[in-house]
């Protein structure tokens, strides 16, 4: 069977891999500095599907101990990218089970030589679950499909200089029922109707299970005595901003910090030579949001600077982390940031493209942003799992408000609680990456789930408890489409975020019935919670291109009228406690294949290719606007837009 976890050959739990770091360490992104080096294994791997009927013969065969052509055919596979839509064989586009890439890498003569260098392999995310082998050697195991890992790999490519650093990832798409996002397998044992061993992955969500390694493969160095985490909160008194940090370091006996703070320009603003602290900024620069400041992303950057003798020798580490000086709270009617009302109007996106699937791609990133302050959007929600730290770090540089997700999506059979304890581990390894960025305001653990039913309320208390401990700085929400009486979940949030679409899942076509059940639902909400509301999804689906007069659904006039009727009942709401509206979705995107789904999701504003439809001007005149309507805009950002 294609079964998630390797349980049929020995070997070790997540994070016991030879030369793996301890679970406890920090996941720092990597960076090049006068003390680390970064080598991008991006390109062209060779790749095998096990199509073995158990999916195992890999494994049984032991492909890892030799170049993975040696085992049988291999192809070309690009890496970052999801494999699906690559070739023209369609069962490698809908293939569940077990993949296998491999690359053999060529490293530097002094990261061999040099014993005093730390050399480790980091994974930007492969999805799902992946089992890495440096040589033969299983360096490292993860669970997770949105998240990096990496395992320290110097004691084995020192064994034998003259061989080359042979990488071997296998991973394995399947979904059950203990993973994020849920899913399971269904066998078709009826030979009067499906072939032998004919089964298929099942799950609860509208996007396709895209596959494979999404994210670069990097390897990269640090000294022997390293930073390994740093961690920052940010406040501010009157014109003082207040950075309180701590810093984590390895195998340091006898080291020396210097910490500096330094502003755009790189003038030092503040300094320490202690592990942590407080840090004190005279005339503060705060972090603000995209069109709600002058001066939106203000940067500073905190270099580390570790010095740790030895042998009569003196070697440093440097790290430097960009951090902006905010806050962020609730109140029972706003969300504010740096003390300021501050309202979502944003859009809710998918790592989804053409030919890519879900791999990273600098080209689109680029182009969704350029279209993203084209609309005046100020924020987004990471539907429906954590993004590519790249693209955080532009959230962070350009002032673009985030809602962390994690892959919590379709947790429909909640009894049993099966995923629970995976889902802590993913807050924890969330948190961990995510802590330090400014754009990121607000956790969520989950989308959708059946926070109906009565084992939801220890579920999402436990894990929505376990976030607020990991950082009591955030606030943590859900995204839910439960009725407002039932939802189990809805008391543990801080903010409310509920999904809907009115007049196209329910009463479609009745574009009459939206300002009434919309107010009526923001009424019941708030009513009962007394919590501020985002309007986290609402939408309706478009053929491009597709016109009718008067509106029917599919076309592009339908879609203009439903985002026009709820527009109207925001602007009565944001009044009062409605904090938030996210459009769904920015753009188009692929997902199985279903009676209801003509070539994927078509509620983009966007086409998949990044073209308006006729809802993205009636979007973008609203956004700037509510943008304009703040009085906090210089003249040259007022409408239209312009770079």
């Amino acid at each position: 069977s294609p079964t998630v976890k390797g349980r049929r050959w020995a070997g070790r739990g997540p994070g016991c891999g030879r030369g793996e770091s301890p679970g406890s360490a920090g996941m720092l992104y990597p960076q090049e500095s006068s003390s680390r080096e970064v080598k991008d294994l991006s390109g062209l791997w060779d790749f095998r599907a096990d199509t073995s009927p158990n999916r195992h013969q890999g494994f049984e065969r032991s492909w890892f101990k030799s170049r993975l052509a040696q085992t049988g055919p291999v192809m070309e596979m690009p890496v970052p990218a999801s494999y699906n839509d690559i070739t023209q064989d369609p069962a490698l586009r809908d293939f569940v089970g077990w993949v296998w890439y491999e690359r053999e890498v060529v490293v530097p003569a002094r990261w061999v030589d040099d014993k005093e260098i730390r050399v480790v392999l980091r994974v930007g995310s492969a999805h799902y679950y992946s089992v890495v082998w440096v040589n033969g050697v299983k360096v490292t195991e993860h669970e997770g499909g949105h998240l990096p890992f990496e395992a320290e790999i110097g004691s084995i490519i020192r064994e034998d200089p003259n061989v080359p650093c042979r990488i071997t990832i296998a991973v394995n798409n399947t979904l059950n029922l203990t993973t994020l996002p849920p899913g399971t397998i269904q066998y078709m044992k009826d030979r009067t109707m499906y072939p032998d061993g004919f089964f298929v992955q099942n799950y609860q969500f509208d996007f396709f299970n895209y596959a494979g390694i999404h994210r670069p493969v990097l390897l990269y160095t640090t000294p022997k005595a390293y930073v390994d985490d740093i961690s920052v909160v940010t406040d501010f008194l009157d014109n003082t901003g207040l950075v309180q940090y701590d810093i984590s370091v390895k195998n340091a006996a006898t080291s020396s910090l210097k910490v500096t703070l330094m502003d755009k320009d790189g003038y030092s603003v503040a300094s320490s030579k202690e592990p942590s602290g407080l840090l004190k900024v005279v005339d503060v620069h705060l972090w603000w949001p995209y069109l709600m400041d002058e001066k939106p992303g203000y940067l500073y950057s905190l270099e580390v600077r570790l010095v740790e003798a030895y042998k009569g020798s003196a070697y440093d580490d440097v790290y430097t982390l960009p951090i902006g000086i905010r806050t962020v709270k609730v109140t029972s009617n706003k969300f504010l940031i740096n003390n300021k009302p501050f309202y979502f109007h944003g859009v809710n996106k998918h790592e989804d493209s053409d030919i890519r699937g879900k791999g990273f791609d600098w080209p689109l990133i680029v182009k969704d942003f350029n279209l993203i302050k084209w609309l005046g959007a100020n924020s987004f929600r990471t539907s429906h799992y954590p993004y590519a730290e790249e693209i955080l770090q532009m959230c962070d540089r350009h002032g673009i408000v985030v809602i962390d997700e994690s892959p919590g999506v379709g947790i429909k059979d909640i009894y049993g609680n099966a995923s629970l304890a995976h889902h802590l581990d993913v807050m924890d390894e969330l948190v961990r990456r995510d802590k330090n960025h400014p754009s990121v305001v607000m956790w969520s653990v989950a989308n959708e789930p059946a926070s109906e039913m009565s084992p939801a309320e220890n579920y999402f208390k436990t894990v929505i408890q376990h976030t607020k401990a990991l950082d009591p700085t955030r606030p943590v929400t859900f995204v839910t489409d439960s009725n407002f009486e039932r939802d189990r979940g809805a008391p543990f949030v801080d903010v409310i975020c509920v999904n809907s679409y009115f007049s196209w899942y329910h009463d479609p076509g009745h574009l009459e019935v939206i300002p009434i059940q919309l107010k009526t639902q923001f009424e019941n909400w708030y009513g009962k919670y007394k919590k501020p509301i985002i309007q986290s999804e609402y939408g309706a689906d478009v053929v491009p291109g597709l016109h009718n007069d008067p509106p029917v659904m599919f076309t592009e006039e339908y879609q203009k009228e439903v985002l026009r009727n709820y527009h109207r009942v925001f602007d009565e709401k944001r009044k009062q406690y409605v904090v938030g509206e996210l459009i769904w979705n920015f753009a188009d995107f692929m997902t199985s294949q279903g009676a209801l789904r003509v070539v994927g999701n078509k509620k983009g504003i966007f086409t998949r290719q990044r073209q308006p439809k006729s809802a993205a001007f009636v979007l973008r005149d609203r956004y700037w606007r509510l943008a304009n309507g703040t009085g906090r805009l210089p003249p040259w950002t007022k409408y239209p837009c312009s770079f």
